[in-house]
């Protein structure tokens, strides 16, 4: 796809350090957007300043919360496309703790569309949420029309979030698409634990050559999408008005177990093993079995489907964690000894929402 739409345009990226965040802001940032993103960078949720190294001197960001009114509000205005990424992420939290998915996932999406709706209801808003919103799935491959019923507080929460979203679509004209992605992998995800991002820890564990544990018999089916296909999906989509109010899966229809998974990366990688390993009771309360994605929908509308192997992608991510994984875990094997200097955002001036209040304060709006 070309991405001449986008040049000029003002963007938004909520949660814009963090994986799918990041790559969609260089993206945008390469393609001529004026780029803006917000992140609270919170701890272990992927944020990283390396993750827009490639475009740092194109980017603005805004280091706040989605649930900062006054901040919100203040980044909405004369944003062409807002793309909502910010959020609590891992699943496993809400077992122990479900206020964190509350207030972000939901509140924070609340705030978001109130701002848009009382500052700027011209923008297209997009959404990323996931596949854990349908639950356990009753046919296969699910598509859209599928039942929806999450099995914890994140894909609750995550589905609250869409139906906000899609009340402001349909009562106050806030154009809006709405996504459900499906195990998204590829450069720039967090590499640290294992609570999110099951692909990505797999490559982490077979580059520092230790054990991948399968969980059970390693037949359950997923479908997994590369970051760069994932991107593709959300600009496009972002650009037909035929999308918007609508839902659409992002994934892809070639399911693969994990033991294949977990070969192929070992295979590719060159290191690592692996074992099969029981559930433990907290993945296996939330474990929904076999899901992939129907993908015919999101086809229909816009001639999208994933262009990237399993193989390729999976080659690709191991290269950039071979050359860049140093800034995101402490490798045990690092693969590359010259890296370039990590940007010093401090440095660059880089605006904070509290600069942003400022000049709304003093009635440059910018």
């Amino acid at each position: 796809m070309t991405d001449k739409e986008f040049a000029g345009k003002s963007v938004l990226v909520t949660g814009g350090m963090g994986f799918i965040g990041s790559n969609l802001a260089i993206r945008l940032a390469k393609a001529g957007a004026k780029v803006t993103i917000l992140d609270a960078m919170i701890p272990d949720y992927g944020g990283n300043e390396f993750n827009i190294a490639p475009a740092v001197d194109q980017i603005r960001v805004n280091y706040c919360d989605i649930r900062d009114e006054m901040a919100v509000s203040y980044l909405v205005k004369g944003k062409d496309f807002i793309f909502h990424l910010a959020g609590q992420v891992c699943h496993l939290m809400s077992m122990s703790n479900p206020f964190p998915d509350i207030e972000m996932n939901i509140t924070g999406t609340a705030v978001l569309m109130e701002a848009c709706r009382k500052y700027n209801n011209a923008a297209t808003v997009v959404y990323t949420g996931t596949r854990g919103q349908y639950g356990p799935s009753v046919s296969l491959p699910v598509n859209e029309e599928a039942p929806t019923n999450p099995k914890g507080i994140y894909e609750i929460s995550n589905l609250t979030a869409e139906k906000i979203i899609k009340v402001y679509n349909d009562m106050h004209g806030i154009k809006s698409v709405l996504l459900r992605l499906t195990n998204i992998y590829g450069p720039r995800s967090q590499m640290r634990h294992s609570r999110f991002g099951v692909c990505n820890w797999f490559i982490r564990l077979a580059m520092d050559d230790d054990k991948i544990q399968v969980f059970g018999d390693g037949s359950i089916l997923r479908d997994f999408c590369y970051v760069d296909d994932c991107v593709d999906a959300i600009l496009l989509l972002a650009l037909e008005p035929k999308a918007y109010g609508e839902i659409f899966n992002v994934g892809s229809d070639i399911p693969v177990n994990f033991l294949e998974l977990t070969k192929t990366i070992v295979k590719i990688a060159g290191h690592g093993r692996w074992d099969f390993a029981e559930f433990s009771p907290e993945r296996k309360a939330q474990e929904p079995g076999d899901f992939y994605s129907d993908i015919t929908k999101i086809n229909r509308f816009i001639g999208w489907r994933p262009k990237t192997s399993l193989e390729d992608g999976l080659a690709k991510t191991i290269e950039f964690y071979s050359e860049y994984g140093s800034y995101y875990w402490p490798m045990k094997y690092p693969q590359v000894d010259a890296k370039p200097a990590m940007p010093n955002l401090s440095k660059q001036g880089v605006p904070s929402a509290l600069d942003g209040l400022k000049q709304a304060l003093s009635g440059k709006t910018g």
